[in-house]
């Protein structure tokens, strides 16, 4: 099984030279790592997780029309209304996200509040570096979908926000 710091140095050795891809397996572990433009990395294991990760909230957005009949007629409550103005923030890179800039302070952002373009929702720390990301929309933020320190994904879904 492959160690962060050794996938963090594949990383940092790939994008020093004129490699567009690199794939190694080991152990039953699998590493892609793809230069922007392509895939980007993907880390693939068929053993238990090394990582502990929380699991993520989902909740599927069906319009009404999709089930055939008018779901809010009967009472029932769903997200369909807000699927059509419901923004995700995802992840630009693989790494470790934060709420807020050091553990003693407040987060970035949570539920509830409004963000703008330039607002800076969380970090998201890859090899040694810290990446502030911003919203680059503007909105109310409706759920953060994960936890403080946890690994993500590039393209996982960070935020959900209720665009205005």
């Amino acid at each position: 099984m492959f160690k962060l710091s050794e996938i963090k140095e594949l990383i940092k050795l790939v994008d020093q030279t004129s490699v567009q891809e690199l794939e190694i397996e080991m152990e039953g572990t699998r590493v892609s790592i793809r230069k922007p433009g392509k895939e980007v990395a993907h880390y693939q294991q068929s053993i238990p997780q090394a990582y502990p990760t929380a699991p993520l909230h989902v909740q599927p957005m069906l319009h009404p029309t999709e089930q055939g009949s008018d779901l809010s007629s009967t009472g029932q409550s769903t997200s369909a209304d807000l699927s059509s103005s419901l923004h995700k923030i995802v992840s630009p890179m693989v790494g470790t996200f934060y709420r807020s800039a050091s553990p003693d302070d407040a987060p970035f952002v949570s539920s509830g509040d409004k963000v703008d373009l330039k607002s800076t929702v969380c970090i998201i720390e890859a090899m040694k570096l810290m990446n502030e990301l911003e919203a680059e929309i503007k909105g109310q933020i409706v759920e953060v979908l994960v936890e403080n320190g946890q690994l993500v994904e590039y393209g996982q879904p960070l935020f959900l926000v209720k665009t205005e």
